[in-house]
């Protein structure tokens, strides 16, 4: 009996410091994350962040599956000053994860946006983000809350439910819409937690939360997995 090949789900990779077990400064994703997509019966494939061919590398995979990281630097979306608590901040990780979200979007890649994702494909359509929330007692961090999610999105479809329990890390959120995004979901304090593209060649939803955190023990969570590696399955 043959065993199916797995769709091939690109995953740009995020720079480290430092892991111990390399002893040096490294290329990493997070363990969760490509276990989510293993278990939706995708092949996760790290990918280096250069910048070179984007759109030739990318036409490679059945999906990509753009992670949480650090702040994009502010002038990406017009900002003239940083705020004080903008963190890790990395040029090179940026213009390649601006131009991976572009070139999905043109190619119609099957696209999942996840926290720092969502925000980079905003700014990669013209959107702006709020640098911080106002600190820790309207931060992000930490926290999981209800997310209610618009009926009749492809983020809503993708779970069967319209509201979540959010699992969130970001102290940035959407300010302008980019150009022919809608917002599919919010939090019970106006914060954007879901955008999505209508008339997009291919499959793409976002979201501002970590559905990875929770995805193992909450089906509604691994539903975005699940709903990504059909949409490259039937694509290739």
């Amino acid at each position: 009996m043959t065993t199916p090949v797995r769709p091939l789900i690109a995953v740009p990779a995020r720079f480290a410091a430092t892991t111990s077990a390399l002893r040096y400064a490294a290329e990493v994703n997070a363990r969760a994350l490509v276990e989510a997509v293993w278990r939706a019966g995708g092949e996760p494939a790290s990918i280096h962040p250069a910048s070179e061919d984007v759109a030739g590398r990318l036409a490679r995979f059945d999906g990509v599956l753009l992670p949480g990281g650090g702040d994009l630097a502010p002038h990406r979306y017009g900002a003239t000053d940083t705020h004080a608590d903008v963190y890790d901040v990395d040029e090179t990780q940026d213009t390649f994860d601006l131009e991976v979200a572009r070139a999905a979007l043109d190619l119609g890649i099957p696209l999942l946006a996840v926290c720092r994702g969502l925000q980079v494909v905003n700014v990669a359509l013209g959107g702006t983000l709020e640098q911080d929330m106002g600190g820790p007692d309207r931060e992000h961090r930490h926290l999981v809350h209800p997310v209610a999610l618009r009926p009749g999105t492809v983020l809503e479809r993708a779970g069967g439910v319209q509201k979540v329990e959010a699992s969130c890390y970001h102290h940035q959120r959407v300010d302008r819409l980019g150009t022919g995004l809608e917002i599919t979901a919010r939090a019970a304090d106006g914060t954007v937690e879901g955008l999505e593209l209508p008339g997009a060649p291919g499959w793409f939803t976002a979201v501002q939360w970590h559905p990875e955190d929770t995805a193992e023990e909450d089906p509604a969570q691994q539903a975005l997995f699940d709903a990504l590696v059909r949409a490259a399955a039937a694509g290739r």
